[in-house]
Parts: C-alpha cells; sequence; structure tokens
C-alpha cells in the first residue's frame, strides 16, 4: 500500500481501534495507474475472496491467470501490519512486508500484479468472519453489532487515505437491519462493499441467501459484490442476475479449482494444483500456507490419508513439496536462477 514505506494507516488505525482486520485488494485490471490515486471499477468483475492462508501471492497470480479480475489478500491483522518494514526483495523479485526482527513475511507482492497503486489497490476492512480468533478480537464480524464503530473506522480510513476503502459485510439478522447498516457503510463513501449472501450463525452447506443481497442492491448507490454459493463459471452470471450486483465474489469455488474464473470451463484440478506448486517454488511461498491450501484442494477431490496426502503432511519445506509433485526439476531451475542473479 505504500511505495516508500510511509504507510497511511497507521496512524489512523491506532486512533479507531485497537485491533482491525484488513485485507489488501491486490490484483485489479483498471486504474488511473501507479503514479495517482488509484480508481476502482466493478461493473461485471470477477472477485477472488479473501481467504486466511490462502490469498497470497502464488494464489493471487494463480486466480488471475485463470480470468480473476480482482484477487484479495489475506486478512491481515492491523497492528502486524504497522510493526513491518517494506523490503524490495530482489533475491525473489518481489516486494514484502516483513515483520521487523524476524523474516516473516506478513504481505509480499510483485510487479505482475498489475496497475497498483503503493503496492496494493484498495483495502478492504474485514467485517463479515465468524471466525472466533476474529470475533473475540474485536474483528470481524463482531463489528456488525457496532456501527458507530464501524462509522468511525470507515471515515477515517477516507479521510486519511488516497487508496480505496471497502468492506466486506454478512447478513443481519433480518433483510431491513442488513440494508440499514449497509446504508450506513455507504455514507461513509467507501468505494464498494461486499456482502456474503449468510448469517454469522449459518454453515457454509446452508444455502446463501441471494434474495437479501438483492435488498442491499436495491438501496444503494455504489457497487455491490455478491459472494456465496459460487461454485461452477455459470454460477457467476446466475448470481449476478439475481442479485443485481456490480461484481461476483468467489471463496470456496476458487480454493478448489482457481480455474473456476476460466470462461472456457475449468481444467482438472491437479493441473491446477501442480501450477500452485510451481507458482510457490517460483515466489518462495511461505511452506505452511501452501500446505494448508494444498490440503483445502486435495480434501475437496479425494483424502489425505493417500500417498500423495501422506507425503504432503511429512514435507518440511519447497523442495520437499516439488518432489511430492515431480517438480524437482523446476525447483532446480529456479534455485539456480536466483544463485546466478545474485552474483554467485
Amino acid at each position: 500500500m505504500n511505495g516508500t514505506f510511509s504507510f497511511f494507516f497507521h496512524s489512523p488505525f491506532k486512533i479507531v481501534s485497537q485491533h482491525l482486520a484488513l485485507r489488501f485488494v491486490a490484483f485489479l485490471l483498471i486504474s488511473r495507474g501507479n503514479s495517482e490515486a488509484v480508481t476502482m471499477e466493478y461493473e461485471n468483475k470477477l472477485v477472488l475472496a479473501p481467504m486466511v492462508r490462502v490469498g497470497t501471492l502464488p494464489f493471487r497470480l494463480l486466480a488471475a491467470d485463470y480470468g480473476a479480475d480482482i484477487t484479495y489478500a489475506e486478512e491481515i491483522i492491523d497492528h502486524k501490519m504497522i510493526k513491518c518494514e517494506r523490503v524490495v526483495n530482489e533475491y525473489i523479485g518481489s516486494t514484502d512486508f516483513v515483520e521487523k526482527g524476524t523474516d516473516n513475511v506478513v504481505f509480499r507482492t510483485c510487479n505482475q500484479e498489475k496497475n497498483r497503486c503503493k503496492d496494493v489497490a484498495a483495502v478492504d476492512i474485514n467485517m463479515g468472519c465468524p471466525k472466533s480468533f476474529s470475533v473475540s478480537g474485536g474483528m470481524g464480524a463482531a463489528l456488525l453489532t457496532k456501527p458507530d464503530l464501524i462509522h468511525d473506522i470507515l471515515t477515517t480510513l477516507r479521510r486519511n487515505m488516497d487508496t480505496p476503502v471497502t468492506c466486506k459485510i454478512r447478513l443481519l439478522k433480518s433483510s431491513q437491519d442488513t440494508v440499514e447498516l449497509a446504508r450506513r457503510i455507504e455514507k461513509t463513501g467507501v468505494s464498494a462493499l461486499a456482502v456474503h449472501g449468510r448469517k454469522v450463525a449459518d454453515r457454509p452447506r446452508d444455502p446463501a441467501k441471494w434474495n437479501e443481497i438483492a435488498d442491499i442492491v436495491s438501496a444503494l448507490s455504489i457497487p455491490v459484490i455478491a459472494n456465496g454459493d459460487v461454485f461452477e463459471y455459470d454460477d457467476f452470471e446466475r448470481i449476478k442476475v439475481a442479485t443485481g450486483a456490480s461484481a461476483v465474489m468467489v471463496a470456496r469455488g476458487a480454493l478448489w479449482n482457481a480455474s473456476i474464473f476460466s470462461p472456457k470451463g475449468k481444467i482438472h484440478w491437479e493441473d491446477v494444483k501442480r501450477e500452485y506448486v510451481r507458482k510457490s517454488i517460483l515466489w518462495d511461498n511461505d511452506v505452511k500456507s501452501t500446505k494448508h491450501t494444498l490440503k483445502e484442494m486435495i480434501t475437496h477431490y479425494s483424502c489425505l490419508e493417500l500417498p500423495e496426502g501422506k507425503a504432503l503432511i511429512k514435507s518440511e519445506n519447497l523442495a520437499d513439496l516439488a518432489k511430492v509433485y515431480g517438480e524437482e526439476e523446476y525447483f532446480r531451475l529456479v534455485s539456480d536462477n536466483r544463485f546466478s542473479l545474485n552474483g554467485h
């Protein structure tokens, strides 16, 4: 989100909230370029949803390659981001935000993530995650019951940033309650509102309430991004027609097979999986995040008790994963190239 490590958000975040969960919108097809304030275009866009331990650089690039117009990074706690320093990683060609005093990369981007302004295209505030970690810290869905705090957070960010600000919510107890909250959010000046068509108590297997998303779309003038029950490419158009939303966001459908974004249809998940492994090697992805994402893919289509799953679980680094997926030669080529680029 910055070019010289002068984060726009370090001061307002401290003022507004002790704990705030944010996501960077890392990839955008249409903007005004890196030298000016970014503007966001949402009409007819396909969006990769924010997913913890999944939305790292390799997966974002994977989704973009298959056709995603906008990709969200994973959730990052504001205090962790404030403690980072911006490092140009010439070893792999990335820009990293590294936690001071550690080698922990909190956020990584690269020039392939198009049309960014100060490293990201926008900042999104998590106001819908129902998981205990978020809620117990006053983040995520805990904010849904605090409209005044939501207003303070968003207006403070809008006042202090030239990067677009958005947020993502869930449905409240009644459609009227959700519409009232959405209208209040719109008045803060956010660029768009993403809506997950489930309530906090709903389970993933419960059908998303597209009709209630439609109520929100009808009440607002800003773009609404519809999220929930998108598992095939045709679902993008189905939910868009049903809700009237400007854009459509997909989470699990993309996690299981990122080629869902391709209008040509999905390719076999085994091929998607191997391409993800190659991108993880190329961008030196954290092995824990890589394994987590691969496990999610495997458990949807197969099981971890088979040889592949057992080998995956035992893998301790990217070299081990390269062996599991027959990418030893690719791993060697990437390693040799880095070695030569660093003057050896």
